[in-house]
């Protein structure tokens, strides 16, 4: 292959992109304290227990892990151990995480599509709102659209020269991406085989056996900790949160899975489907159907150009059919316009549990599509038919940013009529076809002022709890979010530090126990695991830990979780109080009847050490 040397404008480019996007995801980074209570307690447990750092377990005594695999854990945890345990140290990774998708799709847009189509493409993920929120934040979502994006870059390469290593590459990447968030990883796999069964340059046969060969490199780069939990005796592992027998595998297809498809409540037991959320809810996503990416839960996350990929990627195809087999403009579009179409179709249509943050592993592939289609419209290649098609992507994309904006009338409305004014005269700057430069930067504005401001005002707002949303506050008052703040219960914490015993405390539910250790910094066992449905401990298991003097108290009603009435682990919340809560009611109940209860801050306190 020939190399071609890059005009002197595009090193200086790239560092302008990566910094900028450096400062927009770390300045101010721990602004959201400890994000997802959930999520930091294990992260915490983490950095005290090396098997409940390797297990995803959410205290340091390894009774129950996360409902997800722990390769974010793993790197916030290594975190912690290096500069200790804070939100810093735990939030920093997500936000380098961040810079290095962003500098992994300009490196693999550029292969194909060159520098200006790939400083484009990582622009335009870098300030997508809802990857300014999520690499900003410690779910497990800025681990997993890294991962995606590392695979994607690795199979552009393998599409160069048909290159199996690469191809393999691809494959590993996807298979810890498995290990990040389970399935919603294979979202893309359907674009990779796509790409490079049609665009690989080596015969068919050739292809089969490589892509066979990728497939057995994501199963044995998911599979290994899949092998060793289930090698791990039973007894001497944490139980795997949200699974129906202690199963990472189960918890895979099932809660994690089909679960997630076709609805499915937690794991712990089978249960009957969520119910489903609709109207302003943002916990849960509300009617499923083709509009669902478009709705004002949905819409301001990552839909802005979301019309515009799809404009690209039909003309993009439509005007390459002549072309060879291996053309590199339509291998780039099959790539990313497939994993666009894909995964947007599936986020639509999901009928169990999905948040509107889900739509961060779409970021990559729009703004990839839209980089390619319109960078390529622009040159006036002899296939394309430029400025007609140029000028309705747009024009679509001003206009749905303006219905975005107009959702949130009172936030810097300047904002939306100068979207609106610099579209029109893009619009008519590329009909016209004259004064390129200045036609390209009145576009270029246009497209990207409204996402852009509401990803500035992501990244300069705090975001707490289970279901965090983009934009300015004003875009979250009224809803129903998944997991606001409380108040810290300083007497209860000040309580729990005086202790000694393996765990200050222990306490049903994740979210209710995550607060406990976090701002006690004491190990607190989460009876239940996430909504305290998880039969772990077992009643005989916690009956023995009190007779073993490792538990100090028993909590009901803190007030340190991130959920209220209403929300998971609260009372008539999905696996809340007015679900089955099975065996963390039944330690519950013995706890009441066998030990007195004191008050501290409002929170009921059991002492297991004195009856």
């Amino acid at each position: 292959m020939t190399t071609v040397v890059a005009p002197r404008w595009v090193r200086p480019s790239v560092a302008v992109l990566l910094l900028g996007t450096a400062a927009l995801y770390l300045i101010n980074v721990a602004i959201s304290g400890w994000g997802n209570d959930f999520y930091a307690m294990a992260v915490q447990a983490g950095t005290w227990d090396w098997k409940a750092w390797f297990f995803g377990s959410l205290d340091p005594g390894n009774v129950v892990t996360v409902d997800k695999p722990p390769l974010s854990l793993w790197v916030m945890g290594l975190s912690g151990r290096v500069f200790g345990f804070s939100s810093w140290s735990m939030l920093v990774p997500d936000a380098l995480a961040g810079v290095a998708s962003v500098g992994l799709l300009y490196l693999a847009v550029r292969r194909l599509s060159g520098p200006v189509a790939g400083l484009l493409a990582g622009a335009l993920l870098a300030l997508t709102p809802v990857a300014a929120l999520m690499f900003r934040f410690n779910n497990p979502d800025a681990f997993l659209v890294l991962l995606l994006v590392l695979g994607g870059y690795f199979l552009v390469r393998a599409l160069e020269n048909a290159g199996t290593k690469w191809l393999l590459l691809a494959g590993v990447a996807i298979g810890f991406g498995f290990l990040d968030k389970m399935l919603q990883a294979f979202l893309v796999l359907p674009a990779f085989v796509l790409a490079y069964a049609v665009a690989a340059p080596t015969s068919w046969g050739r292809r089969v056996w490589q892509l066979l060969a990728a497939a057995g490199a994501v199963v044995v780069s998911a599979g290994w900790w899949v092998l060793a939990v289930a090698l791990w005796p039973v007894s001497d592992r944490p139980y795997i949160s949200g699974s129906t027998n202690n199963s990472v595998l189960e918890l895979a297809f099932g809660y994690n899975g089909l679960g997630r498809i076709f609805g499915q409540s937690h794991g712990g037991d089978a249960r009957p489907k969520l119910p489903e959320f609709s109207g302003a809810g943002h916990g849960f996503g509300g009617q499923a159907g083709l509009t669902r990416l478009f709705t004002e839960q949905f819409g301001g996350e990552a839909s802005w150009l979301l019309p515009a990929a799809l404009l690209g990627l039909v003309a993009g195809l439509w005007f390459t059919r002549p072309a060879p087999r291996i053309d590199r403009t339509r291998a780039a579009l099959l790539l990313w316009g497939a994993w666009t179409v894909i995964s947007a179709l599936v986020f639509s249509y999901m009928s169990g549990i999905i948040h509107p943050y889900y739509t961060v592993a779409l970021a990559p592939g729009i703004a990839a599509t839209v980089a390619i289609s319109a960078t390529e419209l622009w040159r006036g290649r002899a296939y394309f038919a430029p400025r007609a098609v140029l000028a309705v992507m747009l024009a679509a994309t001003v206009a749905w940013s303006f219905v975005l904006l107009s959702r949130t009338p009172n936030w810097q409305p300047w904002v939306r009529y100068t979207v609106l004014v610099l579209g029109v005269l893009g619009v008519v700057g590329l009909l016209i076809g004259t004064a390129r430069r200045a036609v390209a930067v009145l576009a270029l504005v246009a497209a990207m002022l409204g996402m852009a401001s509401f990803a500035v005002a992501t990244a300069s707002t705090a975001h707490t709890g289970g279901s965090p949303a983009s934009g300015p506050p004003s875009q979250h008052k009224g809803r129903s979010s998944f997991g606001g703040p409380q108040q810290s219960n300083v007497e209860l914490n000040r309580l729990l530090e005086t202790t000694t015993t393996k765990w200050a405390a222990a306490e049903t539910g994740a979210m209710q126990a995550a607060g406990l250790a976090l701002n006690s910094g004491k190990p607190v066992l989460a009876v239940g695991g996430f909504s305290g449905s998880d039969p772990a401990p077992t009643l005989a298991q916690f009956q023995q830990y009190v007779a073993n003097g490792e538990i100090h108290y028993f909590v009901v009603g803190a007030r340190n979780g991130r959920f209220g009435p209403g929300g998971p682990g609260g009372p008539g919340g999905p696996g809340g109080r007015g679900g089955d809560r099975g065996t963390s009611a039944a330690i519950t109940t013995w706890v009441e009847q066998h030990f007195r209860s004191t008050t501290f801050g409002g929170a009921t306190v059991y002492d297991l050490t004195q009856k």
